[in-house]
């Protein structure tokens, strides 16, 4: 187990907590009441431990698992409304504590593909943040793509907080929109097997980095008889470098006590690392000011609704591929 700080916390420490959550094999509906059942009892028995925990955070996919052949149906889906979403509220409430869950949302549009969503529920619990992916992993994953945005909201100890879905954290461009809003914890909850292991490190130190936030992340271990997850939580200061990573083992407790206000220092005070600053305000000791005109084509080229690679026409894998020759399947799930 990793851990830093203690199993106290001040006034200006924010203490989190990464449950590395064992892959749930899920054969049907019924199955997911036992994981909502563990997730609950988890945050009840990790309080406990830890009186001073502040936010305790699981990976996506723990609540209704990765069974590719089910998991779009209706009675695999869930809402903000959902008793079950009611019982994480009374476990932060009972507990006094902030706490990140994951839910594949039924599309209020019943005639199009769920979303893959994560909130963040107060110690009040209330519903502080809710953002659905924007960058489902395709062609794995089904799920319609996030029409919310990146929110970010007030946290406790001074932090503002954002969450990422698993392939989220992969692109750049996302992290840096958390940092434009504010946000100086960026959690990533993730379901990745080992395929992309490397690159999960790699990420997680660069989006720190390159906005000067923590980045605080959490993958599934174990095996679900198709995949290996591999854990491996992580914690990263905001120059980039690991704070603390656990290691591949399920339920897994990763710790780490984080000072949010050094960040906001960072960001105010450092000047040659001061990247998210920089990129809107080029040069300026060449140009007092500095230089704030776009010079990204591709970031006007995106806003105006025209992205286009030079070898956007050789894609080949831009649909369902082999895992969804015939669509994404909706609807009640067919009768045995």
């Amino acid at each position: 187990m990793g851990s830093t700080g203690s199993v106290s916390s001040w006034d200006e420490a924010l203490l989190i907590a990464a449950i590395q959550y064992p892959v749930p094999v899920i054969k049907g509906p019924e199955d997911i009441q036992v994981q909502v059942d563990k997730i609950c009892k988890a945050v009840d028995s990790t309080k406990a431990g830890y009186p001073g925990l502040d936010v305790i955070v699981f990976p996506e996919y723990s609540t209704q698992g990765l069974n590719t052949k089910i998991w779009t149906y209706d009675e695999m889906l869930l809402t903000l409304d959902s008793p079950e979403i009611g019982q994480f509220k009374e476990a932060c409430i009972r507990n006094r504590i902030w706490g990140v869950f994951s839910l594949m949302e039924r599309n209020e549009d019943p005639t199009l593909p769920p979303y893959n969503t994560a909130i963040i529920i107060n110690d009040r619990g209330e519903i502080a943040l809710h953002y659905r992916k924007l960058q489902p992993w395709v062609p794995i994953e089904p799920w319609m793509p996030g029409n919310m945005g990146m929110p970010v909201c007030d946290g406790p100890k001074g932090s503002r907080l954002a969450v990422c879905i698993c392939h989220d954290g992969m692109f750049p461009e996302l992290a840096r929109e958390a940092a434009y809003k504010g946000c100086n914890v960026y959690i990533r909850i993730s379901g990745y097997s080992t395929q992309v292991n490397d690159q999960w490190i790699w990420t997680n130190r660069t989006n720190a980095w390159q906005n000067l936030m923590y980045t605080v992340s959490v993958n599934l271990a174990g095996y679900d008889e198709v995949f290996y997850y591999f854990g491996e939580g992580t914690v990263c200061n905001y120059d980039g470098n690991v704070i603390q990573q656990g290691h591949r083992n399920p339920w897994e407790i990763v710790t780490a006590e984080l000072f949010p206000r050094l960040v906001d220092k960072a960001r105010e005070n450092w000047a040659l690392e001061n990247n998210i600053f920089n990129l809107g305000c080029r040069g300026y000791v060449g140009k007092p000011g500095g230089e704030r005109e776009n010079y990204l084509t591709w970031v006007r080229d995106l806003a105006n609704g025209e992205y286009k690679l030079p070898w956007d026409e050789k894609v080949k894998i831009r649909d369902g591929w082999e895992y969804y020759p015939d669509g994404v399947k909706l609807g009640p799930l067919p009768k045995k």
